[in-house]
């Protein structure tokens, strides 16, 4: 494997959405030496058209939040390789960090804020259709389909937000819902069932995708103005995301029945010299939100600064 030479960092950060990059911040304003890594620079909040809940920027697109904590994580000091993690080994007093590249990285301690992975409609030709007229991700694939019809599968914020930020782009958006009324803040309701552009299709799901060389048709569980199928431009899944669990079981650490790592109020794991923080936890009463999610990553750092300097040696946390 190649050699990245002898440097041994205090932290290294697994993911570069808010909670890696606030952490990154707090541990560089600790001179605490660390290392993020992540190829999706500031997580899922940059599919967020709008974050209006976010203190002090009350009206910000999530792609822009997220590179100003990234670019204020690199002013602090922190480093980023664009790299994904497969393997962290325990070697003693340090961990082993391998990267999908076959680098190599040494740390004194491991923070894992891995985020979560997007569900989908697990239907047989999905994958064909990706970049085909599907995309699970609004805001980067919005423009594409000006003055086109399009559909939202889901029925929650991230549903909601996409609707309304398409809603003043393509023609027609229709949101797919399986339940019989939309969840999430109100506010979002509200803006999607006043748009008039916006059509909602309750207790229906999508059995089928067709067209030739691109998404043409969607299939219906129900008929709709008599018909099962939607003739549409785009589509867009927002049905909610589900955590990543490999790297957790590769390193043993307790999970809760979701798939969710368990952390104490400090973030720290079952594990000695690891911990975990923002929407791969168990924490923050399960609520998941960038502001959680860069509170968790400020509490790890803190918890790791006292642990390094002694203050706090653990041996058994649960």
């Amino acid at each position: 494997m190649p050699d990245t030479g002898n440097t041994i960092y205090d932290i290294a950060i697994i993911g570069s959405g808010p909670s890696g990059l606030t952490a990154s911040i707090y541990a560089s304003r600790y001179k605490l030496s660390n290392i993020v890594f992540g190829k999706f620079i500031g997580g899922t909040i940059t599919d967020a058209h709008k974050v209006c809940n976010y203190p002090g920027m009350p009206d910000v697109a999530g792609l822009d939040l997220g590179m100003k904590m990234h670019e204020q994580a690199k002013q602090c000091g922190g480093e980023h390789k664009s790299e994904q993690i497969v393997d962290i080994k325990n070697e003693g007093d340090n961990f082993k960090v391998i990267s999908d590249n076959g680098n190599e990285y040494l740390s004194k301690s491991v923070l894992l804020a891995l985020g979560t992975n997007r569900n989908k409609l697990n239907l047989s030709n999905e994958d064909y259709y990706l970049g085909k007229g599907l995309s699970y991700c609004s805001t980067c694939d919005a423009m594409f389909f000006k003055e086109k019809t399009v559909v939202v599968v889901g029925g929650s914020n991230a549903a909601t937000m996409s609707a309304s930020m398409l809603s003043d782009i393509a023609k027609k958006v229709y949101i797919i819902y399986r339940g019989t009324a939309l969840k999430g803040d109100q506010v979002w309701v509200d803006e999607v069932t006043n748009k008039s552009n916006i059509e909602i299709i309750f207790t229906t799901v999508l059995v089928g995708l067709e067209g030739k060389d691109r998404l043409e048709r969607v299939k219906l569980s129900r008929a709709y103005n008599g018909s099962q199928y939607l003739d549409i431009d785009g589509l867009f899944v927002e049905i909610g995301s589900e955590p990543n669990i490999d790297l957790p079981k590769k390193l043993g650490l307790e999970l809760d029945e979701k798939g969710y790592i368990k952390v104490l109020d400090d973030q720290s794991t079952n594990i000695v010299g690891v911990w975990a923080a923002g929407d791969c936890t168990n924490g923050s009463n399960g609520f998941r939100q960038v502001i959680t999610a860069a509170a968790e990553g400020a509490v790890a750092s803190n918890s790791i600064y006292s642990y390094l300097k002694g203050e706090s040696k653990p041996t058994n946390m649960y």
